[in-house]
Parts: C-alpha cells; structure tokens; sequence
C-alpha cells in the first residue's frame, strides 16, 4: 500500500471510529434499553434519589367528551427512562382511532368494562379480539390498531410503553394521515374520486364517536387472515402464578404469551401489612400502577441513598433496573397493583434468597456477627411475608 493509500486508508477509518463512538453516545444519552451502565445516568447521580411517583389519575391529559387518556412519561417522571404508560378510559360508542407506534410495543390491563381491539401485522394478518377485565394485550412495535369500547358501559385499562420517551400524544393516528394528505394523492392510492375525502377529518380525531359496536364482531373487508400467534392473554382467568402467606401474583411473560417479547406484566396482590419483600431485578424497569389500596415502596440506589414514597390508587412508581426496592401495603384493606417490566422475560433475585444461597461462616465474617444468628433467617425466598413477617 503506498503512503498516499495508507493515509486515505487510515482517514477513512478514523472517519468510521468517530461515527460509531458518536453513534454509540447518542445511544447511551438517549435511554437505550439495553441498559449501558457504563455511562451515569444524570438522574440517578445525584448525591440523593429523585422521585419515583407521579399521580397519573390527578393529571390533566387528554379530554375529549366523556374519554380520556393521561400519560405517564419521562416528561411527567424524569426517571422512568425505560417504560411510559397511560390510563385511558373510552365511553360507549367511543374508539381509539386507527393508529400505531414508530418507537414502542403496547401491552394493556383491562380492569373495567370490555375493549375490542383490532390489529394489523407486516405480513397482512389481523386479528379481532374482545377483552373481559383481567385480560392483557401486546401489540408489536410498529403495527397498527385501533381500540374500541363495547357495550352501554365505560371501559378503563392502563398501557405499557416499553420506552419511558414515547408518548400516547405523539403517535401516528390514520386520521392525521389522511387529513394531510393532497386529495389527488389519496384518490390515486385508493383508486377512489377525490371527491370520496370531502368529508373526511381535517386534523387527527384520536377518540373518534360512532354507533356501539356490533355483540359480534364484523368481517374484516379482506376476511379473515389470523396471524399465527394471538394478543390476547386471559391473566386473571389463569390460576395465581405465585400464592403466599401475604398475597398472590399473576405473572405473564413471553415463556406464556410468546408474542409479548419486550413486556412482563404483574398482577401483586398484598394483604393488609403483608410485604414484598426487599428484591431487584437485573435485567429490567419496573413500572408499578396502583390498582387500589395505600403502599409504601422503597427505593435503594447504592452509596447509602434510599427513598420512600407512598403510592395510592391511582399512582404511579418506577424503579430503574438493578434497583434495590420493596413494595409494603400500610393500608387496612387490601392492595392491587399491576406492575410492568420492559423485558420479555422475568428475573428476580431477592434479598432473602440471596442471605440463604450462602453459608453461615460467610454471612458471619461479612457481617461481624454470630453465625448462629444467621440459623433463624429463612432457608429459602420469601417473595412475600404477611405483617407478622416469613413463616419459618
């Protein structure tokens, strides 16, 4: 190779470098999921712990009649960097437009009323279903659906982002599409008059109003072309994943709903003083809704930083990934809360199953105490204790 070469050749490569290194920071800044924890997440740097709650049902949102959506994104909660969500209510004869998500995959819990949802994949294939409360869905990212209301009574569910920076309000709805769209465009690719778009919307509907949807649902214009794994999950119909002295857990992950590849979800019940205990997960966020009831979650972020919130129905908490933390119910009723990972599969490691995988004699010298101290610690995981603490 001679110089002249070799120096274009080093150039070039050097060019290269720069590029992947500036492609890799804007990456780390960004929030990639992949958790690159070489690069201190300002947030979270500070000599003291931020917030973790937002009391998402006392926002404002979005209001349109009698339906609305309000969101919960790093916007509204600097820290939750890995996973938004929303609590959307539609009336009867309410939809959530046509629409999709460039930048996240959807999984929702239904707790009041029934939804029909409709959704499209890249392969053509579609799906039709109705959800009961209980249920859950998961659209990929990208594909395209609409959320409808079914029956003479309002539905609620809550949305799970698996991007903490998306937002319900800056997705794609087809009406917005379509408004914007030159008439001689839209007649061409539909193979329509012009004249077919005079009455169409002019800006983005997002809850558009109609008649109630049929009992059953109605053939799609191309018929039927089910893809070969379904959205639909039934996860308070199944038996509790987990049933402890302090409460019970449902838990849904890609190994049972193989489509939902980015999005565990979690339904915790807690009795009352009953604890999940002091835990963390390494390999994802964890967003945590309260369903009903009063808990008290604590946070620890290493150097001696811990933080307390206590979240009631209808709050928000967030726990970064590899966060140490515990979720308590200090009400006198019981608690619900429905908690999502952006992660298709679930890890755990907790507290006491970490003190039980290791020997008296270590737990002694890191401790500075008896090792017969350690024999009245549980042998096994806890996961949850009832207020009185593990039984043995």
């Amino acid at each position: 190779m001679s110089n002249p070469q070799r120096r274009e050749f080093l150039a070039a490569a050097a060019a290269i470098a720069s590029l992947a290194t500036l492609a890799g920071s804007q990456v780390a800044v960004a929030g990639d999921p992949s958790f690159m924890n070489n690069v201190p997440d300002p947030a979270l740097s500070g000599k003291d712990l931020p917030t973790f709650k937002f009391a998402l049902e006392k926002s404002a949102g979005k209001v349109i009649g009698n339906s609305y959506g309000k969101e919960a994104t790093v916007t509204q909660l600097p820290i939750s960097k890995g996973i938004a969500g929303v609590s959307m209510r539609l009336e009867p004869g309410a939809m959530r437009e046509m629409h999709w998500h460039a930048t996240a995959a959807e999984w929702a819990f239904v707790f009041e009323g029934r939804v029909r949802t409709t959704v499209v994949d890249p392969n053509g294939f579609a799906e039709t279903n109705d959800f009961d409360p209980g249920d859950v869905w998961y659209f990929p990212r990208g594909h395209g659906h609409m959320l409808q209301c079914l029956g003479d009574k309002p539905c609620r569910f809550i949305l799970i982002f698996d991007n903490g920076y998306f937002s319900e309000f800056g997705t794609f709805s087809i009406t917005d599409w379509i408004g914007h769209i030159p008439k001689a465009l839209l007649a061409k690719n539909f193979g329509v008059p012009e004249s077919a778009f005079d009455n169409f919307p002019n800006d983005e509907v997002y809850f558009a109003r109609g008649k109630p949807p049929p009992a059953e649902p109605s053939v799609p214009l191309q018929g039927w072309k089910l893809p070969p794994q379904t959205h639909r999950y039934r996860l308070l119909a199944q038996p509790p994943h987990g049933i402890f002295q302090g409460g019970r857990e449902w838990r849904v992950d890609s190994s049972r709903f193989p489509i939902a590849k980015t999005i565990t979800g979690v339904v915790l019940d807690l009795d009352p003083g009953a604890l999940r205990t002091l835990h963390w997960h390494p390999n994802a966020d964890e967003w945590q809704y309260v369903l009903d009831g009063t808990v008290s979650v604590t946070l620890f972020g290493s150097h001696g930083r811990t933080r307390i919130e206590q979240l009631q129905q209808g709050d928000v908490g967030y726990i970064p990934q590899g966060y140490g933390h515990s979720i308590e119910n200090i009400g006198d009723k019981p608690a619900r809360i429905l908690i999502g990972f952006n992660s298709g599969i679930y890890e755990t490691i907790d507290l006491s199953q970490w003190i039980a995988a290791n020997p008296a004699d270590v737990l002694a010298t890191n401790f500075s105490q008896p090792p017969e101290l350690f024999g009245k610690f549980p042998h096994r995981d806890v996961f949850v204790t009832g207020k009185d603490g593990p039984g043995k």
